[in-house]
């Protein structure tokens, strides 16, 4: 019996052997066509922004001359920079209630000073509202915080608020100069319509949304007075996840509504942003997609004659890691460091492309926060990525789908006309860090435009190769440092950390996975023939691969 049932596993066996590779084969195989004969929209640099919570920015930076992200950022948001709580209200005192006029601008002042040194420009996010300016409705109201430390409440008088703001820019003209400030963007709050954020005290959806509405008008009104009626400005609201009231009333109101501040029919808006999250690795929650957020903001605004609007996300992408630290689960730079992220953020590039989404504003690129330290492995596909800035996007048809389970395996394309040169991002990416399927990729680009010439191909592979993080999970409880030392989960590889001997581990380690995260560009030379190149790529699981394409 034994030796029927060895000769029955060994017959099946000898198929298996036999036709696994045509099976394997089919199902990791893909094709691609890229037609930079076929060109449409100009594409943006979709990592033009970066986030800075808490609304200030040092003065005199230090900046990462390695791995510098400022060097492909446009802008940097300074969110809730104008108030909220004793330190961000931009007075002498915030506490004294007696007066309302003891502006201390310079913390704010300072910060822009930075910003423009490392070569960026100023988002200015203005709010929450400071206390001051709230003083008879918290003498009158329990005094409500939310969830991020700040006062929640409209001001008493819109007049005052609009005063305040008002001063605030002209500090900022005399400091800066006026042509120097209409070339910055602003915002108004965070996340508007997140109850955590701002309501009323009464907690009313329709109260706060009509509070919002007025204190938009009036700060808009206050920029266009001192900045310029051509004063970029615009809003974000939470919108991946439902808020305390519809966020559409409030595109509604800029297009066709009364603004509390003039009178007139319509407000001043400029940019629409969102947030967006998915909650971990593997799991997507119940938010509504990039291309949905877009879809939604530009059928709203168009509706109401809100054209050429630019639409962006200003924070977000995974909420939580899948260990906690100490504390939390949640991640700090809102990235693993992983490999998977890389695929990730492809993913959401590819998405921005195809719907239109102008940028997707970052936290932290680098492991030791402010962007010093070692670069996660976001900052690679960020700044590979910023270089379609000017290409016009490229037509991409799949020719032929592989068939891995749950897999998005894609291309992005963009030529850019003045320089002669073609992007092409592929990536293979699934929602699940324990991923272990290659892909076969073949891309076939039509480049008419190059036809007869000898052009060089370089090509930038994202993986574990060019990352730090994966050897350093892997021995970081061999050095002593386990999960209880970070405040919030270790799966990030910008830390938060609760423990001193725990970073000071760390940063003695930096130095030594410097050599693990190089991004070596692999060069070679083809022709082109009748109008066309043929690549032929192998992607390891969440791995990215950036090739441009240039004429000799």
């Amino acid at each position: 019996m034994q030796k029927i049932l060895a000769a029955v596993l060994a017959f099946f066996a000898g198929i298996w052997w036999n036709v696994y590779p045509f099976f394997n084969n089919m199902i990791n195989n893909y094709s691609f066509e890229v037609d930079a004969s076929v060109l449409g929209e100009v594409l943006p640099n979709v990592k033009s922004n970066i986030n800075r919570y808490g609304g200030r920015f040092p003065e005199d930076p230090v900046v990462n001359e390695e791995y510098n992200p400022y060097e492909f950022a446009d802008y940097i948001q300074l969110m809730e920079c104008s108030g909220g709580n004793d330190g961000r209200d931009l007075f002498r005192d915030p506490k004294d209630f007696s007066v309302i006029d003891d502006y201390d601008f310079e913390p704010l002042l300072a910060s822009c000073r930075g910003i423009l040194k490392v070569g960026c420009k100023p988002l200015l996010k203005f709010g929450n509202v400071p206390a001051k300016l709230s003083r008879r409705t918290l003498e009158n109201t329990p005094e409500d915080t939310g969830a991020f430390d700040v006062n929640v409440y409209p001001p008493d008088d819109y007049n005052e608020y609009y005063d305040y703001i008002k001063a605030i820019c002209l500090a900022l003209i005399d400091e800066f100069g006026p042509e120097e400030v209409r070339s910055w963007r602003f915002g108004v709050l965070t996340e508007y319509e997140n109850n955590d954020w701002f309501h009323t005290p009464d907690g009313s959806p329709e109260n706060s949304l009509t509070a919002y509405c007025i204190l938009y008008d009036y700060t808009v009104q206050a920029l266009i007075d001192t900045v310029g009626e051509d004063v970029f400005v615009g809003a974000h609201s939470m919108t991946c996840s439902e808020g305390l009231w519809d966020e559409r009333e409030f595109i509604r109101h800029c297009g066709i509504g009364t603004n509390y501040a003039t009178g007139k029919k319509g407000t001043r808006i400029c940019y629409l942003s969102a947030s967006y999250y998915e909650n971990c690795p593997g799991d997507v929650g119940d938010r509504l997609s990039v291309p949905e957020i877009t879809e939604m903001f530009r059928e709203t605004a168009q509706s109401v004659g809100l054209d050429g609007l630019i639409y962006g996300v200003d924070e977000g992408r995974i909420l939580n890691g899948l260990r906690s630290g100490g504390t939390d689960v949640q991640l700090p730079s809102r990235t693993v460091g992983f490999s998977y992220q890389a695929g990730f953020d492809a993913r959401l590039i590819k998405q921005m492309f195809d719907c239109g989404m102008n940028y997707f504003s970052s936290w932290d690129y680098c492991s030791l926060g402010e962007n010093h330290g070692l670069p996660l492995i976001t900052y690679f596909v960020a700044e590979r990525a910023a270089r379609f800035e000017g290409a016009k996007k490229a037509g991409v048809r799949a020719v032929k789908t592989g068939h891995i389970p749950d897999a998005d395996v894609n291309v992005a394309a963009g030529y850019n006309e003045d320089t002669g040169t073609l992007h092409v991002m592929a990536y293979n990416y699934k929602n699940k860090l324990d991923y272990h399927s290659d892909a076969d990729v073949s891309l076939r680009l039509k480049v008419p435009q190059l036809d007869g010439k000898e052009v060089s191909v370089t090509a930038y592979r994202i993986n574990d190769d060019c990352n730090w993080f994966d050897e350093w999970d892997k021995e970081r409880e061999s050095l002593g440092v386990t999960d209880d030392m970070f405040a919030w989960s270790p799966d990030d590889g910008c830390p938060n950390w609760a423990d001193n001997e725990g970073r000071r581990i760390f940063l003695e380690q930096q130095e030594r996975y410097r050599e693990y995260c190089r991004l070596e560009p692999i060069e070679s030379k083809t022709g082109v023939k009748n109008g066309e190149i043929s690549i032929k790529t192998t992607l390891r699981p969440h791995e990215v691969v950036f090739f441009e394409i240039e004429k000799k």
